[in-house]
């Protein structure tokens, strides 16, 4: 089979939780899957347990908040392969809490590039390579903090995803032409590692944020990872500029 002839997904932010999930499904669905991380051991695990599932998988150490390493990486992998098939722009995070009139520069400007930034360098790289794909797509990741501007501490996060929003929808006008669709998942809470230390720490808090969620429970990596393969098949062809809601309700609040 020739290289043209394989269906390859990168995925940024691959090592755990719900990025690895999304690689996981996305492999089953047929596609060569190349994670991306900063934990090398973590990258070469994840690799290792793929490949046992009969899924092949590749991993790229780069930190994609830094433009040359994203640049230069994303470029390597579609070279390679003479195509990208579809960008997921799982990476981002929190990056940690902090009200505005106590903020420094460099905290807004890490959790800026750490949720826009990055789709933007991954965006940029990839679309000479998405244009030589088949029904190619990017989906980018919001979440209900872009609507509501987040909790206490969590204003900037809030306008990093609101960003997000917006710039799936920009991505989507600017690259329909090349039939590229850009959409975007909204995941409400996931039961993932990233909650762990409040889980052991506080099970009570824990538990108690399913009664914000009109499902009356937290969503699962899977759940994600499902939706995310829907956006990239063909059975999504006819939909972009979009954001999906994964989230048991949670964003109308009960």
């Amino acid at each position: 089979m020739s290289k043209l002839n394989v269906k390859v997904a990168i995925i940024t932010g691959a090592t755990g939780g719900i990025g690895f999930e999304v690689a996981k499904r996305l492999g089953q669905d047929g596609y060569c899957v190349v994670l991306n991380g900063i934990q090398d051991d973590e990258g070469a695990k994840r690799v290792q347990e793929l490949a046992a599932q009969g899924i092949t998988a590749e991993y790229y150490g780069f930190d994609v908040t830094d433009d040359e390493a994203v640049s230069s990486n994303i470029k390597k992998i579609g070279e390679k392969y003479g195509k990208i098939d579809v960008l997921v722009n799982n990476a981002g995070g929190l990056g940690g809490r902090s009200r505005f009139e106590e903020m420094t520069t460099d905290f807004y400007r890490f959790v800026m590039a750490l949720n826009l930034d990055s789709v933007f360098f991954a965006s940029r790289a990839a679309i000479p390579f998405l244009k030589k794909g088949e029904n190619t797509s990017i989906i980018n990741y919001t979440s209900n903090a872009g609507w509501n501007a987040g909790g206490p501490g969590a204003g900037i996060y809030g306008t990093s995803k609101a960003g997000v929003h917006a710039i799936t929808r920009a991505l989507a006008k600017d690259l329909a032409e090349y039939g590229i669709r850009v959409n975007a998942v909204s995941p409400g809470t996931i039961d993932t590692p990233f909650h762990a230390q409040i889980k052991e720490s506080k099970p009570e808090v824990f538990a108690s944020w399913k009664n914000n969620i009109m499902l009356g429970r937290l969503g699962q990596p899977q759940e994600v990872a499902s939706v995310v393969s829907f956006l990239a098949s063909n059975d999504a062809a006819f939909i972009t500029a979009e954001t999906i809601q994964i989230g048991g309700g949670q964003a109308l609040g009960i």
